[in-house]
């Protein structure tokens, strides 16, 4: 691999212009056909995007927000900011009120960059809210309170005008009208550009993400060039990444998880990124493209593995027949693998890659892929092991936006199902006295943007970045993640153990979407769970069993789906010591939704709301109560809304026996 010069993004990308400047640096899909943009046409415009961004009066250490979803503007609008000396704080698109407000507020953003319409409507409704309350408190003579941030917007630059002809708000401007505005700007300012790329430092600020904001609003993590592009490095000295590698970007760049891969892998190794058209056609993008290296959250590869069992539950007797001899003779290979030993016999084996789990790899978009990692959460073992079995190279990592998203991966021949490796290249990692993971290297950020209490408490003098997570070594010098430090429990017979592994362990049943695990408050209560249904697999076997229904609320309280998840629960029960197997679980009338506050936008559980909305769940799953009521208020698509009681229903586990003659489902299927 060439040694790599430049230090900040817009100089690598000045670099990639002029060796590489017909190749392809992104396509995007636009009404089916795959758009290039090459290196140089890449840089031009990024080029003409940063004399708007001046020309709308943004300067070096100012931050410029981008809401919207993966587009090459998107990237554009980054790699302009940053090549003149400002930085990009990404937010999530699903983003809305006070969550949005604060990130803009805290990051006093006055030029936000906004996909389409929709965005640009929440960021207007924003303008409207704040410029009420100031004239509310001007007619009372009041002042602002002294800690409320105000919001700075002045210019609002979308890059999909569908919708937005008839919008005339004085912020709004079209994406390509700050490309021809940065282009006449340009002509008055020759070598300006220029002059701000080489002034560039590796320390600067390049990107703000946020942090996944479990225990309270999410705070603004700074991380430079330089911590960036030492991850890269680091990564891909133990998984090397070339030029050709395919790679498809459908993660929200908000996410560091994205930025890693596809910004810092990506410009660092000059690979070729491809966006999908919409969300509707990413899987049959995501097959075409076949990328070679691919990161995603525990959620992504549990809807592909809800997606596997739903599809094979429809196939035919003799298709069912072939894919589960197949995936027997993969995942005995794997095991091996695992074991250091070799995976019987190779013509076995590859017979059984090509006519069973190599069609399934293809359907998923996979049949291509060298190496996938999965992190921002737990991914069950039990995940994690299918996988392997049809034959994915899926490696668990371990990482924080802190630490630019990744000190810790498996290696290609050193892969444990409960752990997620050993540190990569420049990372030290030690366990404190406490049990905490602490980390250290290049890529620990530079802080918490305008939080300095905060970053004192999380990077200690010596440059140790404090996780909170708990964990240990195994023998094999493995790191194993137990849970947040505060949410470790410990169980009866005194061992210490994480609701998060009980919660994969449910959660490996094709038919639950979420699951909340609780200890107990008092002895002999036993462990109990809150559980949402997946709609779609649990919708699909009410079909199949001929049981109607109506509504998600109608359909999460019939009595066939608490008996049919029941069996599930018993089964991964078998898999639990004693001490922490599940006694009594409630199925929830609703999914928990991000907008509610409920998880995070990369769906980890924010338990202190969940402990406080849903007390009175939680105390009547304790005490042993058959039903709870619950108050419910229901919002209809007119905007009306109405109050409803709910009696939920309580399954006692303790009382349940599977069927006699009742076989365990396969992995790989969601029949019984």
């Amino acid at each position: 691999m060439a040694e790599r010069t430049a230090d900040t993004f817009p100089r690598l990308l000045v670099d990639l212009a002029a060796n590489r400047p017909d190749d392809v640096a992104m396509q995007e899909k636009r009404y089916g056909i795959w758009q290039p943009l090459t290196w140089k046409g890449y840089a031009d415009r990024v080029r003409d995007t940063a004399h708007g961004l001046a020309a709308l009066g943004v300067e070096r250490g100012d931050i410029v927000a981008v809401l919207g979803d993966n587009r090459p503007e998107w990237l554009i609008a980054e790699l302009a900011a940053q090549s003149i000396g400002a930085a990009v704080v990404g937010i999530y698109p699903t983003s809305i009120g006070d969550e949005l407000r604060h990130i803009l507020t805290l990051s006093r953003a006055r030029v936000v960059v906004a996909e389409d319409q929709e965005q640009v409507d929440k960021l207007l409704r924003l303008g409207q809210l704040e410029a009420a309350r100031r004239e509310e408190l001007a007619a009372s003579g009041q002042e602002p309170d002294a800690d409320e941030l105000p919001l700075r917007i002045e210019h609002v630059v979308f890059y999909d005008p569908h919708g937005l002809e008839q919008y005339d708000h004085p912020w709004l401007m079209d994406f390509t009208e700050l490309e021809a505005t940065g282009r006449e700007w340009g002509e008055g300012h020759e070598g300006w550009y220029d002059q701000q790329v080489a002034a560039g430092d590796a320390g600067d600020i390049a990107i703000i993400c946020t942090t996944s904001g479990t225990t309270s609003k999410p705070k603004l993590g700074e991380l430079s060039h330089q911590n960036l592009l030492a991850m890269a490095d680091n990564l891909t000295e133990v998984d090397p990444v070339t030029k050709d590698f395919r790679y498809v970007s459908f993660l929200p760049f908000a996410w560091i998880g994205e930025q890693m891969l596809a910004v810092a892998c990506g410009l660092s190794r000059g690979l070729t990124i491809s966006f999908p058209e919409d969300a509707a056609t990413q899987r049959a993008d995501l097959r075409e493209i076949g990328p070679d290296v691919m990161f995603a959250p525990p959620r992504i590869w549990e809807s592909m593995l809800s997606e596997v069992q739903v599809r094979i539950d429809e196939a035919g007797r003799l298709k069912r027949g072939v894919f589960g001899w197949g995936y027997d003779v993969g995942d005995k290979a794997a095991r091996a693998r695992v074991q250091g030993k070799k995976g019987g016999n190779a013509a076995i084996r590859f017979l059984a890659d090509q006519v069973a789990t190599r069609p399934v790899r293809d359907q998923l978009g996979l049949a291509r892929i060298r190496r996938a990692y999965t992190g921002g959460a737990p991914l069950g073992p039990d995940v994690f092991r299918f996988f392997h079995a049809i034959g994915v190279n899926l490696k668990q990592i371990y990482g924080q936006t802190e630490i630019c998203g990744i000190a810790v991966v498996h290696r290609d021949d050193d892969i444990a199902f409960n752990t997620v490796g050993v540190p990569i290249p420049g990372t030290d990692l030690r366990i404190s006295d406490d049990g905490e993971i602490l980390l250290r290297s290049a890529s620990v950020f530079r802080g918490y943007h305008r939080q300095p209490e905060e970053t004192a408490k999380t990077v200690d003098q010596e440059g140790w970045l404090h996780t909170g997570d708990a964990g240990y070594l195994d023998e094999d010098d493995h790191l194993v993640v137990i849970d947040r430090q505060k949410d470790v429990l410990t169980a009866p017979d005194g061992s210490r153990y994480s609701s998060a592994f009980i919660e994969n362990k449910l959660k490996f049943s094709p038919y639950v979407e979420e699951a909340v695990v609780f200890g107990p408050k008092e002895a002999g209560q036993g462990m109990t769970a809150m559980i949402t249904i997946d709609p779609g697999t649990v919708g699909s076997w009410a079909e199949h069993e001929r049981l109607t229904y109506t509504t998600y609320t109608d359909l999460a309280g019939k009595p066939e789906v608490y008996d049919l998840l029941a069996e599930e629960f018993t089964r991964a029960n078998e898999d639990l010591p004693e001490a922490i197997r599940v006694k009594r679980f409630l199925l929830l009338h609703k999914q928990l939704d991000p907008d509610d506050d409920e998880i995070t936008r990369t769906r980890k559980v924010r338990r202190n709301v969940i402990d406080e909305r849903y007390a009175d769940i939680i105390d009547a799953l304790r005490r042993g109560d058959d039903r709870v009521s619950i108050s419910s208020r229901i919002t209809y698509q007119d905007g009306s809304s109405v109050l409803r009681e709910l009696d939920l229903d309580i399954f006692d586990l303790t009382t349940y026996e599977i069927p006699a003659g009742r076989g365990r489902r396969p992995v790989w299927s969601g029949r019984r």
